[in-house]
């Protein structure tokens, strides 16, 4: 038996994204489909689902940072670099759906790079992530997108251009950074957001929004994929094939 998700994970309404200017969409809720199925669903009968988010950027951005600020609620002094590829799984409920984040934590350097696409390929999501500091992190951002869609089906994930360590920022350097990350938050239709990991800024609500956007993503498809609508039937469709690949909590290494 799995316990309850923490109060604090409850998500009853959609999250407001951070710039209309750069969002994968601004309306105020979840689809209507969405919400009707979730209203016919017994929480009894319900499986979790799960949605893959690859998290990929230059060594030093602040990506483990960012997943520990979320995980733990706090920042984490001690960043040791990550060495391959690690994940947590992170719980929510949606609509009063149990739903879950498997965030896969890639590592940035170089040496790395030759077991990414084993790690890329399935994914829901993909944050792509850049020190809001570092010019170079965010022209670089464009190359770790493309690798990692490489994978994946184009239509079928969702795009997440983050900024990290806001809180080094000067206020000129931020907007002019941020102008850049918006243009390019456009041409690859993602959606861009802004945090520190360090004041936690953005942080929760940066995650919430993942968790909602794929979680109506995974819904909508079921739906027409299946025609069925209890949402119900649609987590269990779906995890009955997550099911085999789950993996176990791993640190990997290039070989």
């Amino acid at each position: 038996m799995l316990p309850p998700v923490k109060k604090d994970r409850v998500i009853t309404q959609l999250p407001n994204c951070f710039s209309p200017n750069a969002a994968l969409h601004t309306k105020d809720g979840f689809h209507p489909k969405v919400k009707a199925a979730c209203q016919v669903q017994k929480t009894d009968t319900v499986s979790f689902n799960i949605a893959k988010v690859v998290v990929v950027g230059d060594v030093a951005v602040g990506k483990t940072c960012l997943i520990s600020r979320f995980r733990k609620g706090a920042f984490d002094k001690n960043y040791k670099a990550t060495i391959g590829v690690d994940f947590e799984m992170e719980r929510f409920e949606v609509l009063g759906v149990p739903f879950s984040l498997q965030l896969w934590d890639t590592a940035g350097q170089e040496r790395f790079k030759c077991i990414a696409s084993t790690y890329y390929r399935g994914a829901q999501a993909i944050i792509v992530v850049f020190d809001l500091s570092s010019v170079s992190s965010l022209a670089h951002a464009r190359q770790w997108l493309e690798d990692a869609m490489k994978e994946n089906d184009p239509s079928s994930v969702l795009l997440f251009l983050v900024g990290t360590k806001k809180d080094l920022s000067s206020p000129d350097q931020l907007v002019q950074i941020e102008q850049e990350a918006i243009r390019l938050s456009e041409e690859i239709k993602a959606e861009y957001w802004a945090v520190s990991a360090k004041s936690g800024d953005g942080v929760r609500n940066f995650f919430f929004r993942v968790a909602s956007l794929t979680f109506e993503a995974n819904v909508l498809s079921e739906l027409e994929k299946s025609g069925v609508r209890n949402v119900g039937d649609i987590i269990r469709l779906t995890d009955s094939t997550e099911a085999d690949r789950k993996p176990t909590k791993r640190k990997s290494n290039c070989c």
